[in-house]
């Protein structure tokens, strides 16, 4: 996918007052932040923000942080919330491998909604359920490790299945066609878009 550079973007950004500038100075103190002490969840690669804004009104007793890498993207996001008095959602503009230089010990759940599958095998640590990855998130959960993932990408669903299971998770919830399941969901931009075309959306949770 190509991403269209907007010179704007960082600008609506750096205004907004659901976004955090300078995220690595708020490690192990994200719930100063959100004066409580409700649970934590991100979601990492929120695109333009669907699903964590909708889990964020569905959910005012959970903090939700929202991780985009993309000025561009993350701008979107930005603008769906001008109207809007969320006190439950925060937002950063990083790349999930500086995860753990942002949060430590303190998040009860990872969403990753569908990530870039970085098809190609020498790409495979890139891949956001690798181990290399994992490993980092280990030192982010407060406690329980727990993950939530939705994808289209059955091969990289596949992976994920082996990869977490390798890693000591346990699955649950395992589906490959969640339209089809009584299970609570926000759709993303893009699941909206593949859902439209009849391609199946694969979800599983993953504890630890």
């Amino acid at each position: 996918m190509r991403l269209r550079n907007n010179k704007n973007a960082k600008d609506i950004i750096n205004n907004s007052r659901y976004v955090v500038l300078n995220p690595e100075e708020q490690i192990s103190t994200w719930s100063k932040l959100f004066g409580n002490k409700n649970p934590i969840h991100i979601e990492i690669g929120m695109g333009k923000g669907n699903f964590i804004i909708g889990m964020a009104k569905l959910h005012p007793e959970i903090n939700f942080i929202g991780i985009e890498m993309y000025d561009s993207v993350l701008m979107h996001a930005v603008k769906k919330l001008d109207e809007l008095e969320l006190s439950n959602l925060k937002l950063i503009r990083m790349d999930a491998n500086d995860i753990d230089k942002v949060f430590k010990k303190e998040i009860s759940l990872i969403y990753l909604n569908f990530s870039d599958p970085w098809p190609k095998n020498r790409n495979a640590k890139r891949r956001l359920t690798h181990e290399r990855l994992l490993s980092k998130y280990d030192n982010i959960f407060k406690k329980d490790k727990v993950i939530f993932m939705k994808t289209d990408n059955i091969k990289l669903f596949a992976f994920s299945i082996e990869s977490l299971s390798n890693y000591g998770y346990t699955l649950k919830n395992v589906t490959l066609d969640l339209h089809s399941e009584d299970i609570e969901n926000v759709e993303t931009e893009y699941e909206k878009k593949f859902s439209s075309k009849g391609i199946r959306i694969n979800r599983l949770e993953a504890y630890k």
